[in-house]
């Protein structure tokens, strides 16, 4: 058997991670600014993950959710406390996709109603519903095109309002920092006007924090920083630092009902231990504070040098979320990054580059990634 071929690769086995270095088979170092498509929140292999998840697969690996699971209250009421959302209730999965496909059909059981409200550029997974308020044809099979979602354009609060005064919206569904799309930024006055209209005609607003989101930005979640509760937050990723794991916040509003939702591995002993190990270190390590100052400074140093480099047309982003927007396709830059100045970054679009580090990022990393990124383009 080989593998379904569907990932165009780098000729690159990483074998080894630390912090935010990685190690390819060959012992070759490269400094890491994406994070697996951000995933790694507090580093890799971070001593304290490794010894908590170690010790709880020593005791218990597995068991369904037919049984209390204490862990699994002990992380709803740190997250809840973390993140400043302690009355909302969690549900946990796998996965960012699931989370997008759980709260999409926890608004519709709740208002009856099956349009939904996308942005354009959007990016909310894989799955069925997930993929279909993604706003990309080629991913979305003609099983999945059942006519639910509408694209808008993101921050043109008057194109949502008319579609949502037309009283048939289940929810709308918002990344307040694209990822896939390009790192493009929601405003306050489009997320605050949003969140109204969406109270006022009986839809839900659906904040996917699932790359944007786990201190990120410099906040606990991107949305933080529009001043605005969301009714279902999403988030995965960097919840688990790479295992696998989602979950759905949920406002109080909202009242389960046995059997509604369901799932096999979701919110696991492992799973569970991971994110309590994330949130230790988060805490300790004041990795939100870090995204933020780490990030700003980054930021700085790509627009300094934007100013003496024409390939650069744009820099925007917010936190260790940030993209650097090229003259000219990404392709040949990211190639000169990962080969001659090992260095990983990722991308969107055609011309972006999309830079997601993990959290433990420091301004020595900044400086030399903005001087290795300078020789690729000065080569160009």
């Amino acid at each position: 058997m080989k593998l379904f071929d569907v990932y165009p690769l780098f000729d690159i086995n990483i074998v080894k991670g630390r912090g935010c270095t990685v190690w390819d088979e060959n012992g070759q170092e490269y400094l890491d600014l994406y994070g697996g498509h951000a995933v790694i929140s507090i580093g890799h292999c971070h001593p304290h993950y490794i010894e908590m998840v170690g010790r709880q697969l020593d005791m218990l690996g597995f068991y369904s959710n037919s049984v209390i699971n204490r862990l699994q209250a002990e992380l709803a009421e740190r997250l809840g406390r973390a993140c400043g959302y302690d009355d909302y209730q969690l549900f946990l999965i796998n996965s960012g996709a699931e989370a997008n496909e759980n709260a999409l059909k926890l608004a519709s059981f709740t208002n009856g109603r099956t349009r939904v409200l996308s942005a354009e550029k959007a990016f909310h997974g894989r799955t069925s519903l997930a993929v279909e308020v993604t706003n990309n044809p080629k991913i979305i099979a003609p099983i999945n095109d059942c006519g639910h979602t509408t694209y808008l354009p993101l921050n043109d609060l008057a194109a949502w309002e008319a579609e949502l005064a037309k009283g048939d919206v289940c929810a709308c569904i918002i990344e307040c920092i694209q990822g896939v799309g390009g790192i493009r930024l929601a405003t306050p006055e489009f997320a605050q006007g949003l969140a109204e209209a969406c109270k006022r005609h009986g839809a839900v607003l659906i904040c996917d924090e699932i790359q944007c989101g786990y201190g990120r930005s410099g906040r606990f979640f991107a949305h933080q920083w529009l001043g605005i509760r969301p009714d279902l937050i999403t988030v995965a990723k960097g919840i688990g630092n790479g295992f696998p794991m989602g979950a759905v916040l949920i406002s109080p509003e909202f009242k389960p009902v046995y059997g509604q939702l369901g799932t096999t591995f979701g919110g696991n002993h492992l799973a569970c231990t991971a994110a309590l190990a994330v949130l230790d270190v988060m805490e300790e390590e004041r990795l939100v504070d870090n995204a933020r100052e780490t990030g700003s400074y980054l930021m700085g140093q790509l627009k300094a040098l934007q100013a003496s480099c024409s390939h650069i047309t744009d820099v925007r982003g917010r936190g260790l979320m940030v993209g650097i927007e090229l003259d000219m396709p990404y392709k040949d830059v990211r190639n000169r990054l990962v080969y001659e100045e090992h260095v990983f970054t990722g991308c969107s679009g055609t011309n972006t580059l999309r830079l997601l580090p993990p959290l433990c990022f420091t301004k020595a990393m900044a400086d030399e990634f903005v001087a290795r990124l300078k020789k690729c383009l000065d080569a160009q």
